[in-house]
């Protein structure tokens, strides 16, 4: 890869090392939820691959930090900034959290709907087929792991 930046529409623009120019790139992870840093595929417009990335932190940072703004977008998993009810240690019960993208409320039918993904990080299932994660309980605030404790 010799260059990745975003034209005037917003798109992605991808210039490999042979000197084609590929517009429209989407960026898509490999291993979403058990390695988000690694493995990512920039594809184009036709849905084929141009280049792969094996690790995302070894990008220069003006890169790095247009693919995730890309992959935010596309992704669709709120990230549990932190709980701040439930209303029975017993399930089914209702969470309210703060996420990334606000304020809500859902569902646990089960404690095995929470999944531990490594590094601290979980993936709850909702039941209403909704998936939330946390990047990383030991970094949520004391009331939110105490909460959390009582499920896990």
């Amino acid at each position: 890869m010799r260059d990745l930046t975003r034209n005037d529409l917003g798109q992605l623009t991808l210039t490999l090392d042979d000197g084609s120019t590929h517009v429209g790139i989407v960026p898509v992870r490999a291993h979403p939820l058990s390695a988000p840093d690694e493995g990512v595929s920039l594809m184009n417009t036709d849905s084929h691959e141009v280049a792969w990335i094996d690790r995302l932190s070894d990008l220069p940072a003006a890169w790095r930090q247009l693919l995730e703004a890309e992959l935010a977008v596309r992704e669709l998993t709120p990230q549990v900034t932190a709980l701040l009810e439930v209303s029975s240690f017993s399930t089914p019960s209702t969470w309210t959290v703060d996420t990334d993208r606000g304020r809500t409320s859902f569902v646990l039918k089960s404690e095995d709907d929470i999944r531990r993904l490594g590094d601290g990080r979980l993936l709850i299932h909702s039941a209403q087929g909704l998936n939330f994660g946390i990047a990383d309980r030991t970094r949520l605030d004391k009331h939110s792991r105490k909460l959390l404790e009582r499920f896990l």
